[in-house]
């Protein structure tokens, strides 16, 4: 027996956008729903959190997030030196949202903060000079954000992705359509991506200023992350095809065009944010490539 999202966040005494973040970080185990749509959770998945020791609270400390004045004050340094580290990629964004300027506020994990801190390994960090190498790429305006957020996103589709044409699936969100049409040429392969995207809670009419500030956060924008990308896709393709071709029409019907990408938000709640985040999937691909950047 399986419940619906939103029955099944009443039950375990936690706000939507919580429960959603708990899913996208594996706190929560979903399942496809029988018919299609969106996927529902076991009867036993909400039984097990339930007898966890420490529920609800421990449930809730785990998904509660902070801002960056919340989180340097958590992590003991100043609000500067937080955005520093998290541009530099050393803080990963957990959730993020436009306020009314339509400006993007991240958002980060309040429990991986405390962990950051507690690492000895991060200690120079916090209170010393940080090394040549990040304080160029800082002064040169570089931002991780957006990518750290991406690879943490990443990892979620993956996981929820049940087999390979619905992985390469989930890595076309990531690409631009135009990378998507330079390495599937064939509109049906096209089609059937288009159709396996993993459903969004983000809705909005496309080309709006708001929208085209969210694209800017959903989609590959960094050389090294869209080769890796591509890669990957590449690899998903291959073998996609080899367990079934996409479907094509039996008829001489137009080919489809597959290119347009789904609508972005017309606006982002802080408290509706993207569902959850299960990196281990990716943890080898992203892993390398954010390393790389260090």
């Amino acid at each position: 027996m399986t419940r619906p999202q939103g029955s099944a966040a009443r039950e375990l005494g936690l706000k939507r956008g919580e429960f959603d973040l708990a899913v996208r970080l594996g706190r929560i185990r979903t399942v496809a729903a029988p018919g299609g749509g969106r996927r529902r959770v076991p009867r036993e998945e909400i039984e097990r959190i339930r007898d966890a020791e420490g529920f609800p609270d421990t449930l809730r400390e785990q998904v509660r997030v902070v801002g960056t004045a919340e989180g340097a004050e958590l992590v003991g340094i100043p609000a500067t030196r937080f955005t520093r580290l998290a541009r530099a990629g050393m803080l990963t964004p957990a959730k993020f949202y436009l306020n009314r300027y339509r400006t993007v506020v991240w958002l980060y994990l309040a429990q991986e903060l405390k962990e950051f801190a507690r690492s000895e390994v991060n200690a120079p960090l916090l209170t010393g000079r940080a090394p040549d190498r990040m304080r160029a790429r800082l002064d040169a305006g570089e931002d991780l954000r957006p990518r750290t957020w991406r690879a943490r996103h990443a990892g979620y589709l993956l996981g929820q992705s049940g087999g390979p044409w619905e992985r390469a699936a989930a890595i076309a969100t990531l690409l631009d359509p135009t990378q998507l049409a330079d390495l599937v040429e064939d509109p049906y392969e096209r089609a059937h991506l288009h159709r396996l995207r993993p459903e969004e809670a983000w809705h909005g009419a496309p080309e709006s200023p708001t929208a085209r500030v969210v694209e800017r956060i959903l989609v590959a924008d960094d050389p090294d992350e869209i080769s890796w990308l591509r890669a990957s896709l590449l690899l998903s393709l291959a073998e996609a095809r080899t367990v079934r071709p996409a479907p094509r029409p039996t008829s001489h019907a137009p080919a489809p065009d597959a290119e347009q990408r789904p609508a972005a938000p017309a606006d982002l709640d802080p408290d509706l944010a993207p569902e959850p985040a299960r990196p281990e999937p990716v943890r080898s691909l992203w892993g390398r490539l954010l390393g790389r950047r260090a």
